[in-house]
């Protein structure tokens, strides 16, 4: 071989390796990048198993299933994380039965106490509502029975919002010191500052339907100001 043809061979395999670095260079870069963002983010159900979950309440069906969490009953109840949260960001999604009657909603920075006759979990809850009223996003003050948190703004926010039945409803939460935020598929539902709570567990809820069974799955955190 010519002194000009191993001088090519050379430059071509030396071509041929720069690609495949750079080739090599970009799926890291792409991976990295995936991962900041995901970074922070924790699972609070596994997708498997109820682990970190609890039920205080003496009735109530609780079922996992093909990665989502299925809650069936004839009486209110909360399914709550065993760990309590100040300042979060959390996202997760919800089904309501096919068919209604329905309602159902997201304990946050919520209390428990299993020794309580009556509502043994209270505080913070994003509500879950098919109904014409459209309260969908709106924060209730479960436990405490109300609605104080609904002030003129507040309802014009979210007078249009109202949750579909029997398909996947996609809930994002903020609480940030005494900033709340909530939105549901995407549009915002209530922006506004309260103190009441500042620390407390995650639920997810089943307003005690007979027979009737409410999923939730892709229930994630991430914990702020760490």
């Amino acid at each position: 071989m010519t002194h000009y043809k191993l001088l090519l061979l050379g430059l071509t395999l030396g071509f041929s390796a720069s690609i495949t670095s750079c080739e090599k260079t970009g799926d890291d870069v792409k991976a990295a990048s995936e991962e900041v963002v995901e970074e922070g983010w924790v699972d609070l159900f596994n997708g498997k198993d109820l682990t970190g979950w609890n039920n205080v309440y003496k009735h109530g069906e609780v079922k996992v299933e093909g990665g989502v969490i299925h809650l069936k009953g004839n009486k209110k109840f909360f399914l709550t994380t065993d760990k309590q949260f100040a300042d979060f960001e959390l996202e997760l999604e919800i089904m309501l039965p096919k068919v209604g009657p329905a309602n159902s909603g997201v304990m946050f920075r919520c209390h428990v106490d299993k020794d309580k006759p009556k509502h043994k979990v209270w505080g913070y809850q994003a509500e879950c509502d098919p109904s014409k009223r459209a309260y969908s996003g709106r924060i209730y003050d479960e436990g405490r029975g109300k609605w104080g948190l609904l002030t003129d703004e507040q309802k014009k926010i979210t007078e249009s919002v109202r949750a579909p039945l029997g398909e996947w409803i996609k809930y994002r939460i903020v609480a940030n010191g005494e900033h709340l935020q909530v939105w549901v598929n995407g549009k915002v539902t209530t922006n506004l500052k309260d103190n009441k709570d500042a620390v407390g567990h995650i639920g997810i809820q089943h307003h005690g339907e007979k027979g009737k069974t409410y999923s939730f799955r892709n229930i994630r955190i991430k914990e702020l100001n760490k």
